[in-house]
């Protein structure tokens, strides 16, 4: 039996719409984001009994061991160093939340034409004040000296 090219096209495209209502269906089952909302007591369960077998295995335990064992033979210096790595940083990090914050905090300032007091890497604060303007709502005026 000939089919028309129209018939075929046809047909192509019910089973592009069921291929997509199928892959539709599956990846709302595999959302375990949905499936915990819609069933949150059988997922509570299943977590529950997943915590019980592996404090069960006591592969904590082992991990634990076998970290202690590895590091045994490390010596002290390259204990030093880390500790050092890790200082410095942790010191560039707070540096650089500190200098967000404070731009943070000069932005609001000048929002709200607040006195601005910058803090200069010597310590000693330099004042600037910010007054609104008629033609941009705000205007610098020369640092002051305090």
């Amino acid at each position: 039996m000939a089919e028309t090219p129209a018939d075929v096209r046809k047909d192509i495209e019910l089973t592009r719409s069921r291929i997509s209502d199928t892959l539709q269906e599956l990846e709302q089952k595999m959302n375990v984001s949905q499936v915990v909302k819609q069933n949150p007591w059988p997922a509570i369960a299943l977590a529950v009994g997943a915590g019980v077998l592996l404090s069960g295995s006591r592969a904590d335990v082992k991990a634990a061991t076998a970290t202690a064992v590895a590091t045994r033979g490390a010596s002290s210096r390259i204990a030093t160093v880390l500790d050092d790595i890790v200082s410095q940083v942790m010191q560039g990090f707070h540096a650089a939340v500190e200098t967000k914050i404070e731009s943070l905090a000069m932005d609001v300032k000048r929002a709200i034409s607040a006195p601005v007091t910058r803090v200069s890497t010597t310590g000693a604060a330099a004042h600037t004040d910010y007054t609104p303007s008629a033609n941009d709502g705000m205007s610098v005026n020369a640092p002051r000296a305090d």
